[in-house]
């Protein structure tokens, strides 16, 4: 949550432009036809350092390790506004369909194909600590003598890593020499769901090796293709049992399916958590520390907030768990038992207050099982010693979507139907339902009770017409809400997370106003400015800030104009 959040100009962070090439070869075509199809692509490996590469600020260089293959990795490090941009000739045959892929590792990682002659396409993973292969394919055009294939970071994120990139297909007659044909791979094993909701499961697999990606068949009929071993099959019906399988495909062709598994998706409804919250809601953040803004109580904060998220919990030397620090001294000597006093108070009031998980310089990390476990232990007894009734997950740096998925069943398992869950992605994290902060927030969609994406310290994002929106703007708002209601979320689940002044945030404050037309563009279709959405959405959950603090010290500005708006919707 805390893009300025803990301490006021500690960080800036700016996802600055939409989409871009940053790791780009270029492709050049020639009439030669092969035999065989080959790697077309020089020095794939960098076992001969930068030979063939070309990069822009001198953001590559090679690295003896981590390596996928070889000797030697290709690193990659995004610094202000350059976003490490490589680039290699490599020559392939027109009108001609080849299998691009690369291995990468470390932060954002962007993989894709410009200038192709027809359909340009690409694929990226939110970053991993392992080696993660991402691969698309595209098909050159009959005259096309020329393509960009890149793979890049992100602004402001940490180095990436790119190993053994191939452009697989038609020789070309300028790459690589004797790459080996492919097999076809064998049969995905370890098919599980890994949860489900009213209108969708959740698979996840075994990595198959020499596998470039995998196909998903529910009922014996392709539904979808992914790169990854995991994946989520919207669409369904409520209460209805569907059989699912998988293969795995290369170049060489396509395995046998595996075994199936059966899941049954949830009965219907508008998703959990929440219980007798109301139909529009306000969530605001109370801040536990001093960072300049007005020190409050629980107490303190403004009646227009329905959800109080308490940031934030620590972390512990425990993987995974995590525990809460009032901070008395902080704030004027406020007590354990004042706060949680006033917890039970507003709660009397008809509010809700959940612990928040995260923020700028959190650093919980849950990766695997036992963490999980530890997380959902965790936060239950935080919520059994101070009375919060949920949690707000708030992870900046990334989430691992089958073990956070994992630890919300289990803390929703020991907390009750009841129990408030609310997310807080930011912009980049809800671009695509590939992300795993989406990914998750449809994995838990039958217990989630809404998404407030932060929409600011953000830069310029695509909507869901595939335009560039800066923001700042009502169409930068409606745009990329659009993205979440039109792609699984139900619009309760769904809310706009804006700071409440212009100290708040390094980017993205709009006034108030701005923020109730974009309340009212996507709920009623009115006060919209350019993009307007083809429907509305009039059961829109509300909004949120960061933070009930910042609010306060400029008058409660944001919380009297904004908050007002939300509970008068229809």
């Amino acid at each position: 949550m805390e893009p300025v959040h803990r301490r006021i100009g500690r960080r800036t962070k700016f996802w600055a432009g939409a989409v871009t090439a940053a790791l780009a070869l270029s492709v050049t075509a020639v009439g030669q036809a092969s035999a065989a199809d080959v790697n077309n692509a020089k020095n794939a490996g960098f076992e001969a350092g930068l030979s063939n590469w070309t990069c822009s600020a001198g953001s590559g260089t090679t690295v003896s390790s981590p390596t996928h293959a070889g000797s030697a990795a290709l690193k990659a490090t995004p610094n202000g506004q350059d976003n490490a941009r490589c680039a290699q000739t490599v020559e392939v045959k027109p009108g001609s369909t080849y299998t691009l892929s690369a291995w990468v590792q470390g932060g954002y990682s962007y993989l894709g194909v410009t200038g192709t002659g027809t359909t340009d396409v690409s694929t990226w993973t939110p970053g991993s600590t392992s080696w993660k292969q991402l691969s698309t394919t595209f098909t050159t055009g009959s005259s096309t003598s020329s393509v960009t294939v890149y793979t890049h970071g992100w602004y402001g994120q940490s180095a990436y890593y790119a190993d053994d990139l191939s452009v697989f297909g038609p020789d070309g007659g300028g790459g690589d020499d004797g790459g080996p044909e492919p097999t076809v791979p064998s049969v995905p094993a370890g098919l599980n769901v890994s949860g489900t909701t009213s209108s969708s499961a959740s698979l996840t697999w075994d990595t198959v090796s020499g596998a470039t990606g995998y196909n998903i068949y529910r009922d014996g009929t392709k539904v979808t293709a992914v790169t990854g071993t995991s994946a989520t099959v919207t669409g369904l019906a409520a209460a209805t049992s569907y059989s699912f399988q998988v293969t795995a495909t290369n170049a060489a062709g396509e395995s046998a399916k595996s075994a199936a598994v059966s899941a049954r998706t949830a009965d219907g409804g508008d998703g959990g958590g929440g219980g007798d919250l109301p139909k529009h809601a306000v969530t605001g953040y109370w801040q536990n520390f001093d960072n300049g803004a007005a020190v409050q109580k629980i107490s303190d904060v403004s009646a227009q907030y329905d959800i109080i998220a308490v940031s934030f919990a620590d972390a512990t030397s425990t993987p995974g768990a995590v525990t809460f620090n009032l901070d008395t001294a902080g704030l004027d000597g406020y007590t354990v038992d004042q706060f949680k006093a006033d917890i039970r108070a507003k709660q009397a009031a008809g509010k809700k207050v959940i612990i928040s998980i995260g923020g700028e310089k959190g650093t919980i990390t849950v990766n695997d099982s036992a963490s999980a476990t530890n997380f959902a232990n965790s936060v239950h007894a935080l919520m059994g010693e101070y009375g919060f009734d949920g949690v707000d997950i708030d992870l900046e740096n990334g989430l691992n979507a089958t073990y956070m998925t994992q630890a919300l069943r289990a803390l929703s398992a020991k907390a009750g139907p009841d129990m408030i869950l609310t997310m807080a992605p930011q912009t980049i994290d809800m671009q695509s339902t590939s992300g795993s902060y989406f990914r998750t927030a449809l994995n838990v969609k039958d217990i989630l009770t809404v998404v407030n994406m932060q929409y600011y310290n953000s830069g310029t994002m695509l909507g869901c017409d595939g335009k560039v929106y800066a923001q700042g703007t009502v169409d930068f708002l409606t745009a990329l809400a659009c993205i979440q209601l039109e792609n699984g979320l139900d619009p309760s689940q769904v809310g706009l997370g804006l700071p409440a002044s212009t100290r708040a945030a390094g980017g993205g404050y709009v006034s108030p106003s701005v923020v109730n037309n974009a309340l009212d563009c996507l709920t009623k279709g009115t006060n919209c400015g350019s993009f307007k959405p083809s429907r509305t959405y009039p059961d829109l959950r509300g909004a949120m800030t960061w933070s009930t603090n910042w609010d306060a010290t400029a008058g409660n500005a944001w919380s009297n104009s904004v908050g007002a708006h939300v509970h008068a919707l229809p």
